[in-house]
């Protein structure tokens, strides 16, 4: 009895590879339309989009003031100082600081923490205001109400201390408040974001 199966020729396996490769290929695209609806709902949502830039009008903060706006859901100081505080942290060396970079988002990491690389106008400082130690909002130091011993701000908290830039002084934050990324946009209107 003689054997009724043909050999195996090299075009079979060339259309079985074909359709291998084609079965995968459908495959894959199908996954990857099932899944696609899965990973943009991941994506932010309108509303904290429409929050990732703010403008705001400066013109009515005093010399000495502080206002508070929100931005991506966190208090954003915006503090108008005075010459007496541009002249005390621009006096304070760098080599004083428990935090030596600027943390300034408009700078590379590794610029020192000046008071000139934590603002852009040296009267205008601009910073977000959560505590680098737990998170809490700090309260800004006036000359009614003078809170710590730098002038600035105070986390109550836990007692970290805050000068006139910014910048971490005493208690238990590891960083300076940070500088977000904003700009001018005339001589009183900020774009923060």
């Amino acid at each position: 009895m003689a054997s009724t199966t043909a050999p195996k020729t090299s075009s079979d396996s060339t259309r079985r590879d074909f359709l291998y490769i084609a079965t995968g290929a459908v495959a894959a695209v199908g996954a990857a339309a099932a899944a696609w609806p899965f990973i943009d709902q991941m994506n932010p949502a309108a509303s904290v989009l429409a929050l990732a830039s703010i403008e705001a009008d400066i013109s009515a903060v005093q010399p000495g003031q502080q206002v508070v706006l929100k931005w991506r859901g966190h208090p954003l100081f915006v503090r108008r100082r005075t010459p007496k505080e541009i002249a005390e942290a621009r006096a304070v060396p760098v080599s004083e600081l428990p935090d030596p970079l600027a943390r300034n988002a408009n700078l590379p990491e590794n610029a020192p923490a000046t008071d000139q690389n934590r603002e852009i106008k040296p009267e205008w400082l601009i910073l977000v205001g959560v505590c680098t130690h737990l998170g809490c909002t700090p309260t800004v130091s006036t000359p009614q109400a003078p809170q710590g011993e730098y002038g600035g701000w105070l986390c109550h908290c836990h007692g970290s201390q805050y000068d006139t830039a910014g910048r971490i002084r005493k208690g238990p934050a590891p960083q300076n408040l940070a500088v977000p990324p904003y700009s001018f946009l005339s001589d009183t209107r900020i774009k923060v974001g």
